[in-house]
């Protein structure tokens, strides 16, 4: 049998090799969510609202995808590394089945829920009916969106970085397509608003997961659907969600901090939550592009871990970090050099730019320590210390930022909220930090964590 080549091949060229597919289609993944808010603000500030608003609905929906996904693809892969061809089939064909399970449940949650979360947010009316427009189409892409992520991260898994990459960037493609079509109603188009932008998503969407399907049938992988004796294992489940858990926590935690901060926005204007709508895609274009790179840095790991070649293990985690670290500086240059060009993108309004400007350069700051604590989370989750993997994510998002944010906002009114960004991930760099050099004392400074 052909050693794998995540065993093999030079770590720097692994990594390029396994990073910049997914760094690619995540760059793009998110370049359209930016840009679908940018067609929506030329219909008005209203709709810009309305779609922040939506934000941490389907940021939600997605992380309960990732989480399904990265599961798989960290127990798939640790299987591989450990020769266990029949437990990887197996976790592939109980995850698929999964996907689509969850992706129903969540579906049908999402529009019993859609209705009061909104009116907690808005008295205006004009916004509340443009929330419902778009998230009443938007929660139907939640099905499509679970089965390709589950099928990406199986065919990822095995180290092949470029199908992925094809099926997602078909329907990143199919979106940006048709946003723009039937949101202004070009050529024989209707001219559907708000509505045409979610109806754009499901079909990008949908069209990923038949082409993602197509893609596997197809063409020959190194895992196959069990079908001959497959039973529904809760054994596997449980792994599937333990190992995924720390990705979920950190996207989820991601709408948990948007609406947490939409409701100290909420008390200053429309305005404002319009702005940290569209900042927010602008910071997670910059955040989850570097998240692809880690994408393909974390089965690496974890397949080096699983076969017990640790010291390749360190090697991974050491290159990626300068890699991460590299990026996180560039994305906070971008931001801190070219805020108003940014803006401009949204149309945004003198008040929106009075604040905004400096709001992005405040917030900017802390790119660089979240791509360092984002990096050991991945590591700590790669080798099953899932739960230092999840402490990382929560003081980030929970223990830290909502009672710095309360305490600087009291002081400072709305700059305090923007200050709040940079100090939580210094403190959470730290607390990352500490949790790293207790796991590498823990081990002697010989497993795990690698010594001489």
């Amino acid at each position: 049998m052909a050693e794998n080549k995540m065993a093999v091949m030079p770590v720097g060229k692994l990594i390029f090799e396994m990073s910049l597919p997914p760094l690619f289609s995540m760059f793009l993944q998110y370049s359209y969510n930016l840009l679908d808010s940018a067609f929506v603000a030329r219909l008005s500030e209203n709709a810009l609202t309305a779609v922040s608003l939506s934000f941490p609905i389907t940021t939600l929906m997605n992380a309960v995808s990732i989480w399904i996904g990265v599961g798989i693809n960290v127990l798939i892969a640790g299987h591989l590394g450990k020769r266990e061809q029949e437990e990887a089939n197996k976790t592939f064909t109980l995850g698929l089945i999964l996907s689509f399970l969850v992706g129903i449940i969540l579906n049908i949650t999402v529009l019993l829920i859609i209705s009061p979360y909104f009116k907690s947010f808005t008295e205006n009316n004009d916004i509340y009916t443009l929330c419902m427009e778009y998230m009443g189409v938007c929660s139907f892409m939640q099905i499509p969106n679970m089965v390709h992520i589950v099928i990406q991260k199986m065919i990822q898994a095995t180290g092949n970085m470029i199908e992925p990459m094809l099926f997602q960037l078909t329907g990143v493609i199919t979106n940006f397509i048709f946003d723009p079509l039937l949101i202004f109603g070009i050529g024989f188009f209707p001219a559907m608003g708000i509505k045409g932008a979610s109806t754009a998503t499901v079909w990008g969407y949908s069209v990923s997961m038949v082409l993602a399907f197509i893609m596997f049938l197809k063409a020959k992988h190194k895992i196959a659907l069990k079908t001959v004796g497959f039973r529904f294992e809760w054994s596997i489940v449980q792994k599937i969600i333990i190992l995924g858990l720390p990705s979920f926590i950190m996207n989820a935690l991601n709408a948990f901090t948007v609406t947490i901060v939409n409701l100290f926005l909420v008390a200053y204007s429309d305005t404002s939550i319009a702005f940290f709508g569209a900042y927010f895609k602008i910071q997670q274009l910059i955040i989850m592009t570097i998240n692809g790179l880690i994408q393909g840095c974390l089965p690496i790991m974890r397949f080096n871990y699983g076969a017990g070649n640790l010291k390749r293990l360190q090697s991974v985690f050491r290159y990626s970090t300068i890699l991460v670290t590299s990026l996180m500086m560039f994305g906070t240059l971008i931001i801190m050099l070219f805020p108003t060009q940014i803006l401009s993108l949204f149309m945004a309004s003198e008040k929106m730019r009075s604040y905004g400007i400096i709001a992005m350069r405040i917030m900017a700051a802390g790119y660089l320590f979240c791509g360092l604590s984002t990096m050991i989370s991945t590591y700590m989750q790669a080798i099953e210390r899932v739960l230092s993997s999840i402490m990382i994510q929560i003081f980030r998002q929970m223990f830290f930022l909502i009672p710095i944010m309360w305490i600087l906002e009291k002081a400072l009114l709305i700059n305090g909220i923007w200050i709040a960004f940079p100090v939580t991930e210094l403190l959470t760099f730290v607390v990352a930090v500490i949790l790293f050099l207790r796991l590498r004392f823990q081990n002697n400074n010989k497993e795990i964590v690698g010594g001489k």
